[in-house]
């Protein structure tokens, strides 16, 4: 147990520390926000064609509203929490990189989620835009986070389990 906590720190502060570079965020960080401002815009245009994205702000043409998917609202700090909660858990590379790739797309969808239906609530109420925006979906991704995490622990099969943990669970 102690283990894994030292190991998820370690990976948490270094990707962390990763993240907030200079060249990670030219080349990683804004290319990345603004595929997701793009997909973003190609979902909200199966129901309306006047919105347009550049780079990471998502815009209605008609009334001029926008919204900027600004670092923290990309789900990366999500997928870091992910990675560090897999990658510390003692198990077999093949089921850590499948729970990771699997996770990253269960964040990254609901995200999606969070970014159009937060463009519409921000175009219909302000005050409930930046209730929902702060508070609940930043929760929600985080929530996500952990239940892939949760998912993944259930569904690896037992004897996948490395030995030294396989014993510490036998006997508690």
């Amino acid at each position: 147990m102690i283990r894994f906590f030292v190991i998820f720190t370690v990976l948490l502060v270094g990707l962390f520390t990763l993240e907030i570079l200079q060249p990670v965020e030219k080349f990683v960080i804004l290319p990345f926000t603004s595929f997701v401002a793009d997909i973003s815009v190609w979902i909200v245009l199966l129901f309306d064609d006047n919105v347009t994205a550049v780079a990471n702000v998502i815009r209605d043409n008609s009334t001029g509203f926008g919204v900027r998917i600004e670092r923290g609202c990309n789900g990366i700090e999500a997928v870091i929490i992910l990675f560090a909660a897999i990658f510390a858990f003692p198990a077999p590379f093949k089921y850590k990189m499948l729970g990771f790739v699997i996770g990253f797309f269960a964040i990254q969808l609901l995200n999606l989620v969070r970014i159009v239906s937060l463009f519409y609530l921000g175009q219909w109420n302000q005050v409930a835009f930046e209730w929902f925006h702060l508070y609940l979906w930043q929760a929600l991704i985080i929530l996500d986070a952990m239940v892939v995490w949760l998912v993944w622990l259930k569904k690896m099969p037992r004897t996948e389990i490395d030995p030294p943990m396989k014993t510490r669970i036998a006997e508690t």
